[in-house]
């Protein structure tokens, strides 16, 4: 009976209620003849597969979860490895999301009906369907709705909680930047992006030195099936501990600046197919192969545009309709040859640029709300557009240049801030779940009958 209270609290109450009496009668000894005859059909309770901590996973969601990635592995071409495989590296997963919700649940964090209703809905739009529409093909290809809503609320907790314990701690400075791009610069990376395949071949925290050498073995085994022509998407699902394992280890396209630092030197003189000796890092063991490479565009210029407006807000005194007529009189005196500066530094309820005679300087693409870009970029130099809103309230903008600005060295800077900060999210991360992994208690029953 140990996990019975366990079992419980995940019942309804009247079954709840059913499942302790039954216990208690099973517990005092064997239920007499006349009553034996007459008792319901003992219903079968889900299999244990795992415990975590104080909760379980049941067999139940563990076939369901494997079904799932089945079909996703076939969408993407790449054959599953056999049941058996599959399900133990899809409960290692499972694992992992049950003590990070876990924490997160510890730590007071929730996720709103109303949250979770809006994700299921963008899911659902994503598809070009609507919330009843897409629980009907679930449904009907076997996916129980319920469940899948539960696991889109499992992927935001998690997601809001490794921001919390892992993003939020992660800082680039200045400083970072600069040294980052003169290590490229020095180093002459070039403008090539890749697309990389990964297995990682883990070792524990502290791992003994035979536990590490037992690693390092497998990962050589893993490279001679590589390069005696083994699958490597098939491979990773079956083998891998990275994240990216049940994807068949894909990380996706990376600039040459992108690629995580233990890679960096090496993938660049590495050829298209070609599979890595085993690489150590504080992890494990990885083994990549460079599925595809491709160029870099390289420059970066953009239109910019020199304009000036004129706003009027509607506030808890000027309604929206006398807002607008309080802008259509300042058009018309524009039009009639009115000073544009002398009417924003007196009319216009943006102050900032009301002192700059509405000037805005040059406005790069998407400085500005797109309903404002949208009209300022149909205006032609010197032209004037008629009243439009936006959330703010009610404008005229008038453009007085435009010109083509080479934006590289500000891209890249931009660039080599999120190239690090996610690089460190990744190293971060990883070594943050092996943490909680180690630290947690798990007793896996996946062989047991």
């Amino acid at each position: 009976m140990r996990f019975a209270s366990i079992l419980i609290g995940r019942l309804s109450p009247p079954t709840a209620h059913a499942f302790f009496l039954l216990a208690t009668c099973l517990a005092a000894g064997p239920l007499p003849a006349a009553v034996a005859q007459t008792a319901p059909p003992i219903i079968e309770l889900d299999r244990i597969v795992a415990v975590v901590n104080d909760d379980v996973i049941v067999e139940s969601e563990l076939k369901a979860r494997v079904r799932l990635v089945e079909d996703q592995l076939r969408q993407s071409g790449t054959a599953p490895p056999p049941k058996d495989v599959l399900g133990k590296q899809v409960l290692e997963r499972l694992i992992l999301e049950r003590l990070q919700i876990q924490i997160a649940e510890r730590a007071g964090m929730r996720v709103t009906e109303e949250t979770l209703n809006t994700a299921v809905e963008q899911v659902a739009k994503q598809n070009n369907l609507n919330v009843p529409q897409f629980k009907q093909i679930l449904e009907r290809d076997g996916f129980d709705f319920a469940r899948f809503r539960e696991d889109i609320r499992n992927e935001i907790l998690i997601s809001r909680l490794q921001q919390r314990q892992v993003q939020n701690r992660i800082a680039v400075t200045e400083r970072d930047i600069d040294n980052y791009i003169a290590t490229l610069e020095k180093q002459g990376t070039d403008a090539s992006a890749y697309r990389l395949s990964h297995i990682l071949v883990a070792v524990p925290e502290a791992a003994s030195s035979e536990a590490i050498a037992q690693a390092r073995r497998q990962a050589e085994q893993l490279v001679d099936e590589l390069r005696n022509g083994a699958d490597f998407a098939k491979l990773a699902v079956a083998e891998s501990d990275g994240q990216q394992a049940l994807k068949g280890g894909d990380l996706g396209w990376r600039n040459g600046s992108e690629l995580p630092t233990i890679f960096a030197d090496l993938v660049p003189k590495m050829r298209k197919g070609e599979v890595s000796d085993p690489i150590k890092s504080s992890s494990g063991f990885h083994v990549i192969q460079i599925a595809d490479v491709r160029g870099d565009a390289g420059r970066h210029v953009i239109v910019q545009t020199r304009a000036r407006h004129i706003l009027v807000r509607p506030d808890e005194v000027t309604s929206d309709s006398e807002a607008e007529n309080r802008l259509q009189q300042l058009y018309m005196r524009v039009e009639n040859g009115d000073d544009f500066e002398e009417l924003a530094r007196a009319h216009s309820d943006d102050r900032g640029s009301a002192l700059q005679g509405g000037d805005l300087g040059w406005v790069n693409p998407g400085d500005t709300v797109p309903d404002f870009e949208q009209m300022m970029n149909k205006v032609p130099v010197g032209g004037l557009s008629e009243p439009f809103k936006t959330r703010f309230g009610w404008h005229i903008v008038q453009v007085l240049e435009r010109r083509e600005f080479d934006d590289t060295e500000k891209v890249k800077r931009a660039r080599a801030a999120d190239q690090l900060r996610q690089r460190k999210m990744d190293e971060e991360l990883q070594n943050w779940l092996r943490q909680i992994r180690d630290e947690a208690y798990v007793e896996l029953r996946l062989d047991e009958s």
